[in-house]
């Protein structure tokens, strides 16, 4: 493991590791052990994209493994102004020991990682998720105990949250049913991965996802980037919410995750969202020992 792009980039095995690691990196927190795997090193933390977690988790996670994070918007850059993404990518590796970047294009993360000669990790797209999902992750085993016999199901856009879940739940040994519009379901690279998994299912009937799932997990309607499209997609998204009618058909013990910020009353019930606050903010959290995770196993 030399990134982390991609969820489709991660064996099984790796996938496992990174989480075995997390909840090493929690107890030693919570338990007061410094652990400063990364003392001297440094991350570029590129944000091309504004966010609240993915910024204070990396740079609060940075600061706990004993390195240094440098926070670096598009704005202050000069890929925000043309400079080539492969120029960039080979200056910051002569400066920096790892960078992290949320952007838009899933290319100019793999072009990063392709002309730069240290680790990438990825931390957001359009097209995926992985640190929200390795939190995800995180967070189900923790309440779950393992993943063994689970059955997780998405309901919303099949958007960056779903190809990721997607993914990293098949890749853990979990079953995995995914509700969407008919013009909004994941891309052909997802589907076609789930393909060769008898556990998938895709339905636009968010009550057939639902049934006896363990896991419930949604996102926003609109996206970041999205905002012009929401009254379009609130129409088209009626009636893909977490709310009590689903939770009725989920196992009476069912989690509800959700990776924040939360429209609720849209894709989630106010009511739904606070019974489950326990969860989605244990997997808010999560995002902090996770990512340390990944930078310890790329940058040590």
């Amino acid at each position: 493991m030399k990134h982390l792009l991609k969820m489709l980039d991660l064996t099984s095995e790796e996938i496992i590791d990174i989480l075995n690691l997390a909840d090493q990196l929690k107890y030693e927190l919570k338990h007061g052990i410094p652990h400063p795997h990364l003392k001297g090193k440094t991350l570029g933390m590129i944000f091309q994209k504004a966010s609240t977690r993915t910024r204070v988790s990396f740079e609060t996670g940075m600061y706990q493994l004993g390195g240094y994070p440098l926070f670096l918007s598009s704005n202050d850059l000069q890929i925000g102004r043309g400079e080539p993404v492969q120029d960039t990518a080979r200056v910051l590796s002569r400066y920096l020991d790892g960078i992290m970047i949320r952007t838009f294009e899933q290319k100019e993360v793999e072009d990063l990682a392709e002309y730069g000669s240290i680790p990438i990790i990825n931390g957001l797209t359009d097209f995926c998720h992985p640190c929200q999902v390795l939190a995800d992750l995180m967070t189900i085993r923790e309440f779950k105990g393992s993943f063994d016999g689970l059955k997780m199901c998405f309901i919303g856009d099949g958007n960056n949250m779903a190809n990721s879940l997607i993914v990293g739940c098949l890749k853990v040994g979990m079953a995995v049913s995914v509700a969407c519009p008919d013009d909004y379901q994941p891309p052909k690279e997802i589907l076609d991965f789930a393909a060769a998994y008898d556990n998938f299912e895709l339905t636009n009937s968010p009550v057939q996802a639902a049934k006896d799932a363990d896991v419930l997990i949604t996102d926003v309607w609109a996206s970041m980037g999205q905002e012009g499209e929401a009254e379009k997609r609130k129409k088209a998204f009626a009636g893909y919410q977490i709310n009590d009618e689903l939770m009725a058909v989920a196992k009476p013990d069912a989690m509800v995750l959700h990776c924040l910020p939360a429209h609720r009353e849209e894709e989630i019930t106010e009511k739904v969202f606070e019974a489950h606050a326990k969860e989605i903010f244990e997997e808010a959290e999560n995002r902090l020992h996770a990512q340390k995770a990944v930078m310890v196993k790329l940058m040590a």
